[in-house]
């Protein structure tokens, strides 16, 4: 199985990563630092292109859009530069977007997968107020996962969107609830399970429907 990953060089990303290399799969990591088989920053279209060169007749059975930022933490109301949320909605909700365009032939391919990790601060049903620009580029990646599961379904493609927890990592901070090990272990399960049926899921990383 060749299985794509963005934001392979840290935390989830770098977890998963390691997971299907140990179990014998083929993996291509994305980065912007260079650390990767591919340089990517997600926002970059040129970036992408090289990307889609690179990789070019080589079929993907599984594409993991991992890389994100989450820029507008600890932020008070009177914040939220206009410029943290255009970077934002680029990288979480864009770069996404151009990430599934640029390897959809690869895909197309294989009748491979598409996971979009989103966040719980995607859900509508789940606002208890604060982090506005991350909640609102998570729910937006969460509609984006939602519509390319129908458009892509004439193409054998599961589209599937994802709760990795509340991790310690960089990110989700030391207050967080599970381990990156659990939560990767848990997503692969989930990456699996993905199938036409499910496709358009929101599932948490233990498997647990999430409310939208």
């Amino acid at each position: 199985m060749h299985v794509v990953i963005t934001g392979a060089n840290r935390g989830i990303g770098k977890a998963m990563a390691e997971r299907y290399r140990a179990a014998g799969h083929s993996v291509t990591g994305t980065a912007r630092d260079g650390s990767e088989a591919v340089t990517l920053d997600v926002t970059d279209t040129a970036q992408h292109a090289d990307m889609a060169q690179k990789l070019n007749g080589q079929p993907i059975d599984l594409l993991i859009c991992n890389a994100g930022v989450y820029l507008d933490k600890g932020q008070s109301i009177d914040g939220y530069a206009p410029e943290m949320w255009a970077q934002s909605f680029a990288a979480n909700v864009m770069g996404v977007f151009l990430t599934v365009q640029a390897l959809l032939p690869n895909l197309r391919a294989a009748k491979g997968k598409i996971a979009i990790i989103s966040s719980q601060m995607a859900s509508h049903t789940r606002a208890p107020g604060g982090s506005y620009i991350y909640r609102a580029s998570k729910a937006a990646a969460l509609n984006l996962g939602r519509n390319l599961s129908k458009d892509l379904e004439t193409d054998g493609i599961a589209v599937g969107i994802y709760h990795p927890g509340w991790v310690k990592t960089d990110m989700g901070g030391e207050a967080g609830d599970i381990t990156v090990d659990a939560s990767a272990d848990g997503l692969l399960a989930r990456f699996e399970a993905l199938n036409s049926n499910t496709s358009g899921c929101f599932e948490t990383w233990d498997g647990r429907p999430h409310a939208y």
